[in-house]
């Protein structure tokens, strides 16, 4: 009987002694950048065992924060308060920032390699942000197909939609797309401009990337007046519309001769942008030898072409630009000069006279 007797004096404590246990660990916490956030422990029968609030990070080591009651990371936004009448370990977090995201863990060490834990997460909202393997620019051939990408990331995951500028039409049909990836299937001259990619996930402003879409054509002419008439001795203006991209080589020729600027012709050219010039041949003081057809050709890498506009002659000089062109035949000159010669001396008397 005193075997037994001494064997139950020796087991008894370790019979008392209960295993460590976590009772309550807060929900999963979503704070906003600048937020505070409490994160609360409780533990049972931990008297004699360390509690620690550990950071975990899946990349690298886990980060402690606190022991006990007492912080071990030095910095002011965080603080750690015990409330020993429930054994629960509140760690709070102010100043919230993106870094701090992620899970933290509740410990308690019973052995080495023996210990109790319960995980908490902690998610800020953070705004957009357009990932960098998103599309920036392209520049593809009329009638290939394409396709735009654009990822974001963020807190709760950013929405994207997809618009032009002044909320053109979308190749897809409507103003707006919505979805990563935005696909033409043949694209045509008139696609080409600026696409916005919009991520929102109701924080902030969300985050916008202007992606320039360039559409490589042959080039297109058009002539708004392809007949124009105009008197002997006055100049005229041909004028060619075109699109095009790249940017053509454009010239004028008459009678399978190519023009240039000289005392018989002025040629100029205007780009509004990339893909749009307008070029005007003015014929200066015409001489009945240039009446007739003169062709505008514009040519780039992927094709080329050509527009004719006829040049006859009229009796009244057509304005503009024969109204900046006013002449005077020799009869008209000299009578001004008879005209002025008499004023000139009508004053000179009236003068004398005083």
């Amino acid at each position: 009987m005193l075997p037994f007797v001494l064997l139950l004096a020796v087991l008894s404590p370790a019979l008392a002694q209960r295993t460590p246990t976590i009772s309550y660990i807060s929900q999963e916490q979503i704070k906003d950048i600048g937020g505070t956030a409490e994160l609360e422990c409780s533990v049972q029968y931990a008297q004699d065992f360390p509690v620690l609030w550990m950071k975990v990070d899946k990349q690298s080591d886990s980060l402690p924060i606190s022991t006990g009651s007492t912080l071990i990371l030095r910095d002011s936004r965080f603080s750690l308060r015990f409330d020993s009448a429930s054994s629960t370990y509140t760690l709070q977090i102010k100043d919230i920032q993106e870094t701090d995201a992620g899970i933290y863990q509740c410990q308690i060490i019973i052995q080495l390699n023996n210990k109790v834990s319960a995980d908490v997460d902690l998610l800020v909202r953070q705004p957009p942000v357009i990932s960098d393997n998103s599309t920036r620019g392209i520049v593809v051939k009329e009638g290939q197909s394409v396709q735009l990408e654009c990822y974001a990331g963020g807190f709760p995951l950013p929405k994207v939609s997809w618009r032009r500028e002044d909320n053109a039409i979308l190749p897809t049909g409507g103003s707006i797309y919505r979805g990563n990836i935005l696909k033409i299937a043949q694209i045509q001259k008139e696609d080409r401009g600026t696409y916005y990619c919009v991520a929102e996930n109701g924080v902030g402003k969300g985050a916008r990337r202007n992606i320039a879409v360039e559409v490589e054509f042959a080039p297109v002419i058009t002539v708004a007046r392809p007949r124009l008439g105009q008197a002997l001795q006055y100049d005229m203006d041909l004028e060619c519309h075109i699109e095009a991209y790249p940017p053509p080589a454009i010239t004028w020729s008459y009678k399978d001769v190519q023009l240039s600027s000289n005392q018989h012709y002025a040629i100029t050219q205007f780009a509004t942008n990339d893909e749009v010039t307008d070029t005007t041949l003015r014929v200066l003081s015409i001489e009945k030898r240039q009446y007739g057809e003169y062709i505008c050709r514009a040519a780039n890498q992927l094709g080329q072409s050509e527009a004719r506009v006829q040049l006859f002659e009229t009796t009244t000089p057509l304005c503009p630009p024969a109204c900046d062109q006013t002449r005077y035949s020799a009869g008209e000159i000299s009578a001004a000069i008879n005209c002025m010669t008499i004023l000139v001396m009508a004053a000179i008397t009236y003068l004398w006279r005083l």
